[in-house]
């Protein structure tokens, strides 16, 4: 064991050779690093050292007693035994009694695996009293999982005494559509309870009576379907026997494979591993990613076997002549308005006619809609098949429908589009400010890092229309009144400058036009803006005071801030907060919109916008067209494309105008569910000449497409992602796609060669890496130093990233921005009121988002077994006052009526939801909430106004018609 000598640390002495410890490091894991394995089974990398099970204790030469190793820190010249008699003996006694409680059944995700048989022979897992465990070379977890995993490399079996004295088995729990619970299996360890209080702060596993009648227990002992629990799984994880288990892995814990891959829902971009059997995904465990370390929540853990779902597409269709355009329900078969094609046919009729609209009526005539659900290399390859192919800049995805605003201050403000911290941050943070964002829903495992960081002693203040789940771990809440956000920031700023907060040297040297700022908010004192945002004015000076104080305050938002017609101004306040506090460019501080979709980031970074090359370069910018002409090798358009709202008009206007839209192509995305007002939108989607749309699954869209090309699904491809952070993440194909569906890469040239496009990148993985290389090329600003072969290796690399030694820049804009002048551009924000306001007939204002099990238009999530059997019903949240105002119970069916439409609904009791206010996910095409938004745009990011319009609540009758 001479290896074990190093340098640096606390030196002490392990089994008789010289070893060190890194400062704060324990016993155990000092010897892991050093290859020597102890038994543990309490202790879990990522959980706080309990010390409960003692089944790593070690003999410390002079102490009477043996220490537990994943809780005791060395010291210089201890010497440590960790497989002398003594301590062998007790981590053996250990291991015995706790088997011999087991059932006689496992329900570890490995059950029934055994020791490869080639190591017992080796001599590796002798069951000898003494001697090291090798940590090279390990047995498959066995039928109690890590705990027969111990058992057999220490040689122990149960003797028939200790099984005679079983305790009475507790019933299992299986009333949670995801996990099962088999408390027989539990040994106590509370890893669970650590995973759920500590790790993920949702606080519903608790240890519960004494002795004997100890337990495990979910909030007040309910079954764990009844309980508070979120589904999270992270117990799950945490749990070394599978008394908390997938219901996936009950009968057989069998893997063919694992691969690892990146989570394909929100921004947060958690890494993790596909656990496939039988060419099916059966479960999914979190890795130990840099944005997520291991936790995932409900949609990333249980929300895989959408792929499998029967309604996937998986032949080409085109429309049958005569066959109306219009969106089917949810399950309508489409054989009734499809017929099935061959690839070459549908290939043909797609892109011929696409060709056809554009030679007759002018490149104009055509647009495209990329996907945030994608990969880079996909988001890349369209916008650069619209722009070469299509010949104009008609290209958006959903961005437009989320951060457009941000992204415009941002590039404004800070010459940079993209979060200058990372999530994780927040650790340094003393003040987190969230505002807009109901992170715990919509980016859970980010709200982990925030809830950590308040048990530490941050402060978090929560400034949103609704007082959310954070709330709870909150210093301070701004429940301001919808639609006066840049009141409430200017009152902000106001008190900085009035109170002598501001960082003058940050002015000095580092921004422009403080002094328009300053004029502008002066009549904007806490006292004359309290009355327009509803906050009392001391508790907005408290909390200007508190971010300007602190070492470090980072700002976070959501579509909150960015969905209203003045959401470009809430940005540049929330800018302009931070500069002139000086919270920005140093650890802890800064700006982050936390991006909604899995890649809308790399989307956005690859150009899938219709004023931006890639990387974020004007189309109308003389130098980057020319270079990318040249690039590319063909004229480019040089003016601006339409956004996803105007092209929508635009397929709407009549034939004598020039720029009429009259084709699409859309890869994707749905926006005949993610479009405000869907009553135009879909009318437009059903106005054009042609339509071909690229899905997994007949979305609200494709029932208005002439032609439907059956994709892959994420699990389906490899490709690269780009997440909140800036970390360009590898995603690695674990299954192929179901009967003739192909990967959206191989369909999107097959469209290209068909336009008259000679590209060639060819092969599954090695097309792929040759798309990456060529956007490392036109994206060198950023990703120049992540090259392919390095993702492969890292599976995530941050951006920028400039030489193949550059570790990336988390923290961004330490010394300069990247604006033409190098200085961060303040833009003072006037108070302008929504499009739309409450009134007599309207007289409630609607608020939409997503939640926690749904995601985006629900066309992955509601084909989820699991995340549709917790939330299987479209709701309306509204005030307690306003149910009783109207009359009703929770559960009572009700109908929500805007100037736009109307949708039925079930009410939910939520005391977070201001009075006059409804708020509604928009993930139910049953009751899609868009059929009621405003198309309203903001001047600026030109992104509909989903955050406010007016509405009104009718009781309705069993019948379904109003009471």
């Amino acid at each position: 064991m001479s290896s074990l000598q190093d340098t640096g640390g606390v030196a002490f002495e392990l089994d008789g050779q010289p070893v060190t410890a890194h400062p704060g490091e324990t016993i155990l894991k000092a010897a892991q690093r050093h290859g020597v394995e102890i038994p543990h089974l309490c202790y879990s990398d990522g959980l706080r050292p309990d010390g409960n099970c003692r089944a790593c204790v070690v003999e410390i030469a002079g102490e009477r007693t043996l220490a537990p190793s994943c809780c005791r820190a060395p010291t210089e010249g201890m010497k440590v035994q960790a497989a002398s008699p003594r301590a062998r003996k007790s981590q053996q006694m250990v291991v015995e009694m706790l088997l011999s409680d087991m059932p006689d059944v496992g329900y570890q995700w490995n059950d029934g695996a055994e020791c490869a048989p080639e190591l017992i022979a080796d001599g590796a897992y002798s069951s000898s009293a003494t001697g090291p465990l090798d940590s090279k070379s390990a047995p498959a977890v066995g039928q109690h999982g890590e705990l027969s995993r111990w058992a057999s490399r220490l040689g122990v079996t149960v003797r028939p005494a200790l099984q005679a004295l079983r305790r009475e088995q507790p019933a299992p729990d299986l009333s949670h559509p995801a996990m099962a619970v088999n408390l027989d299996a539990c040994i106590q360890c509370n890893r669970c309870v650590r995973a759920c209080r500590e790790e993920q702060v949702n606080d519903v596993i608790g240890y519960a009576l004494r002795g004997a009648d100890s337990k495990i227990v979910f909030d007040l002992d309910d079954p764990m379907a009844e309980s508070t629990c979120v589904a999270c799984g992270e117990c799950v994880q945490a749990c070394p026997t599978g008394a908390l288990s997938p219901k996936t892995h009950i009968g057989s814990q069998k893997v063919d494979r694992k691969v690892d891959s990146v989570c394909p829902f929100c921004g947060v971009g958690c890494l993790i591993t596909y656990n496939v059997r039988d060419e099916k995904i059966i479960s999914v465990e979190g890795r130990d990613g840099p944005a997520n370390h291991g936790r995932l929540c409900v949609k990333g853990r249980f929300g895989f076997d959408y792929a499998h779902h029967p309604d996937r597409l998986t032949v080409p269709l085109i429309r049958k002549p005569g066959v109306p355009k219009e969106v089917r329900p949810y399950g309508a078969d489409w054989r009734d308005t499809f017929r099935e094609a061959t690839w070459d046919e549908a290939l043909g009729l797609a892109a011929g006619t696409l060709r056809s609209l554009r030679d007759t009526h002018g490149p104009k005539a055509l647009a495209g809609f990329g996907s945030a659900k994608g990969s880079n290399e996909e988001a890349y390859l369209f916008q650069k098949l619209v722009r070469t192919g299509f010949g104009s800049n008609n290209v958006d995805h959903c961005t437009r429908l989320c951060h457009a605003s941000s992204v415009a201050a941002l590039l404004e403000g800070v010459g940079s589009g993209a979060v200058s911290n990372p999530v994780h941050d927040v650790e340094h943070a003393e003040l987190i400010f969230v505002i807009g964002s109901n992170p715990t829903a919509n980016h859970p495992v980010a709200a982990t890092w925030m809830k950590n960081a308040a048990q530490r002693g941050a402060k978090i203040v929560l400034a949103d229309p609704r007082i959310t789940d954070i709330g709870r771990h909150a210093w301070r809440t701004l429940q301001f009144k919808a639609d006066t956000d840049v009141a409430m920031l200017n009152a902000l700023i106001h008190t900085v400058i009035d109170e002598g907060l501001v960082d003058d040297a940050f002015i000095r040297d580092r921004a422009n036009n403080f002094e328009a700022l300053k004029a502008n908010v002066m009549g904007c004192s806490p006292e004359a803006m309290a009355p327009v945002c509803g906050i009392p004015a001391e508790t907005l000076r408290e909390v200007a005071r508190a971010f300007a104080k602190s070492k470090a305050s980072i700002i976070l938002w959501g579509m909150g801030v960015s969905q209203h017609v003045h959401g470009t101004d809430n940005a540049r306040c929330l800018i302009a907060l931070c500069a002139v506090t000086g919270q920005i460019g140093k650890p802890g501080s800064g700006l982050h919109p936390l991006r909604g979709q899995n890649n809308v980031q790399g989307a956005s970074d690859a150009g899938l916008i219709p004023m931006m090359f890639p990387n974020y370069q004007r189309v109308d910018n003389a130098g980057a067209h020319a270079w990318f002409e040249q690039f590319w090798g063909t004229p480019l358009d040089e003016t601006p494309g339409y956004t996803v709202v105007e092209i929508m008009h635009k397929a709407l206007a009549p034939d004598s105008d020039p720029h009429k839209v009259r084709g699409m192509y859309i890869m994707g995305e749905n926006p005949a569910m993610s479009d405000p007002d869907l009553n135009h939108a879909r009318h437009a989607l059903a106005s054009l000449s042609h339509l071909v749309v690229q899905d997994i699954f007949m979305t609200e869209t494709a029932w208005l497409a002439d032609v439907v090309l059956p994709a892959g699904a994420w699990p389906e491809k490899t490709g690269t992602a780009s997440n909140t952070d800036r970390m360009v993440q590898m995603g690695r194909r674990a299954l192929n796609p179901p009967g003739d569906a192909r990967p959206d890469l191989w369909i999107i040239q097959q469209i290209a060669a068909r336009m008259g496009l000679g590209w060639n990148y060819e092969g599954e993985e090695s097309g792929v890496a040759a798309v990456y290389d060529e956007m490392r090329q036109a994206m060198h600003a950023s990703i120049e130093g992540i090259t392919w072969k390095r993702l492969v290796r890292d599976s995530s690399v941050t951006y920028p990233c400039l030489t193949a030694d550059d570790p990336g820049q988390p923290i961004v804009f330490t010394e300069k921005f990247p604006t033409p002048t190098g200085r961060l551009q303040l833009v003072p924000a006037s108070v302008i009121p929504a499009a739309e306001k409450p009134d007599a007939d309207y007289p409630l204002v609607l608020i939409t988002g997503r939640q926690l099990e749904h995601w985006h238009t629900g066309s992955m999530t509601r084909r989820s077994t699991v995340l549709d059997a917790i939330e299987p019903m479209a709701t309306a949240s509204l005030h307690g006052d306003e149910l009783v105002r109207l009359g009703v119970a929770p559960g009572a069916l009700v109908g929500i009526r805007s100037r736009r439409g109307m949708v039925q609904v079930r009410v939910r009791r939520d005391d977070g939801t201001p009075r006059g206010t409804v708020f509604m996910p928009f993930a139910y095409v049953e009751a899609a909430a868009n059929l009621l938004t405003n198309a309203a745009l903001d001047p600026f990011g030109k992104i509909p106004e989903f955050k406010y319009c007016a509405v009104a609540v009718e009781v309705m009758q069993a019948t379904g018609v109003p009471g």
